[in-house]
């Protein structure tokens, strides 16, 4: 379940346009309030999917208006009750969620913290057994994040094992360089020492 995310929203993107697939992707960020929380999450994955098929934009708006249109805060446990539901309709295209970025999920703040909240929405969805599911999850390999990702996972890729990844990391500093006024006046030697530090300290991500 570690992968690219944008490889696979790539992939993904064609059988969205035909309509043989529906995707919701999360970017977890730490320095925006709503992308760090679990709370966040669900809305996001809630909105995105009711805007790509009618049947989950009729399951939505039934919720929305279940909450006074909007007037009546929603709960975190509310909010996946909608997902679930969404998930058990029948006869909908296989539905991708993505959440890229997990380790920005912060792990020092409430109980439980905003990062073990996505490890159980994570297992409830994966417990839910629903065939036409599939779940990425993209994340640095912190140990918490691999312990609870690790046995659930179907398969699996580690991009900081990947020759592939450190090239095209190497390749990106080296178009920076190649563009930058100042940079590409330096002589050969210290343009290669700089590739060579900032793609190993970028630690394949």
């Amino acid at each position: 379940m570690l992968f690219s995310s944008s490889a696979i929203i790539d992939d993904i993107g064609a059988l969205r346009k035909s309509g043989l697939a529906s995707l919701s992707f999360f970017y977890c960020d730490f320095r925006e309030g709503q992308k760090k929380d679990i709370h966040g999450l669900l809305s996001s994955l809630l909105v995105q999917l009711g805007d790509q098929s009618d049947i989950y934009s009729a399951t939505l708006s039934d919720f929305y208006a279940a909450h006074g249109r909007g007037s009546q805060h929603a709960s975190d446990d509310e909010l996946l009750e909608c997902l679930k539901d969404m998930l058990k309709l029948p006869g909908q295209a296989t539905v991708h969620i993505i959440i890229d970025g997990l380790d920005e999920c912060p792990t020092t703040t409430g109980m439980p913290s905003p990062r073990e909240n996505v490890f159980g929405l994570v297992e409830e969805l994966v417990s839910l057994h629903i065939p036409n599911l599939r779940i990425c999850v993209a994340s640095r390999p912190e140990a918490d994040i691999s312990d609870v990702l690790r046995p659930l996972a179907f398969y699996s890729i580690s991009l900081h094992e990947e020759n592939g990844q450190v090239q095209d990391i190497a390749e990106y500093i080296k178009s920076v360089i190649d563009k930058d006024r100042k940079m590409r006046r330096w002589n050969a030697a210290d343009k290669q020492l700089v590739i060579d530090v900032l793609t190993r300290k970028a630690d394949g991500m």
